[in-house]
């Protein structure tokens, strides 16, 4: 079974706006605490119990925040790492802070700003030699995620980010389960059109050694990006007590 998660948590969050003005948007209050620690506390409840949290800005709050909350994490900061963000940046970068601590070890990988259901993050616990990202069905806008495109076996064939025409609806829900071959795909990937260095892009060369399937989200994701997004996970953490089983 697989203990080990890392969750990146190095970003500002800048579509928050003045919310996230001295603080990382992940330590904005829904109800009545920080959204980083419903993700935290699904994961616990999940099994999880091995966390690696890369920070970056303002550090030192995430820091105050895992004491707080008593939460236990080893801290990686990805700035003193890799430099500021103006050097290198992108959703590869905690992947790549992470190598030598993770090893030869199995693990989930997970944006600080997503949450999902205790039931999808025990699915994903898939203690194998293969690679597996979450995938939701999106029937309304599916341009504005990574579209995956699958063989009929269920193996990941590509992933398109944001295509102008439709060519599906399967879309990435940012939650992942590596094997250390993550990291062997690493100095293949070079920046992208907006200047950064993509996760997804590691992934597509795994997925064309035939090491990448996809396990299907059940209950709900919910992405934490932008201030309307506050009553959005407040309502439905409401509706739906804690939001650890239930459907969106």
């Amino acid at each position: 079974m697989i203990k080990k998660v890392v969750i990146a948590a190095a970003g500002h969050g800048t579509r928050m706006k003045h919310l996230s003005k001295n603080k990382s948007k992940l330590l904005i209050n829904v109800k009545h605490k920080p959204f980083l620690a419903y993700l935290f506390d699904n994961l616990l409840a999940a099994g999880y119990k091995d966390f690696i949290l890369v920070v970056g800005y303002r550090a030192d709050l995430m820091e105050k925040f895992l004491k707080d909350f008593g939460y236990k994490a080893t801290v990686v900061n990805q700035f003193d790492i890799l430099g500021p963000k103006e050097k290198e940046y992108g959703t590869l970068c905690p992947i790549k802070c992470v190598r030598d601590l993770v090893g030869k070890e199995n693990f989930l990988a997970v944006y600080g700003d997503n949450l999902y259901s205790v039931r999808d993050l025990k699915a994903i616990n898939i203690d194998d030699n293969h690679n597996y990202m979450a995938a939701k069905v999106e029937k309304e806008h599916p341009e504005k995620y990574g579209v995956l495109i699958t063989d009929k076996n269920g193996f990941l064939i590509e992933i398109k980010e944001k295509p102008k025409e439709y060519i599906g609806n399967l879309v990435n829900t940012g939650l992942y389960k590596f094997t250390p071959d993550i990291f062997d795909k690493i100095p293949c990937v070079g920046l992208s059109p907006r200047g950064e260095y993509e996760l997804t892009d590691a992934i597509t060369h795994l997925a064309k050694d035939g090491k990448v399937k996809l396990k299907m989200i059940e209950d709900y994701w919910l992405d934490f990006g932008c201030p309307g997004d506050i009553r959005k996970v407040g309502n439905f953490l409401r509706l739906n007590k804690s939001g650890k089983t239930t459907k969106q």
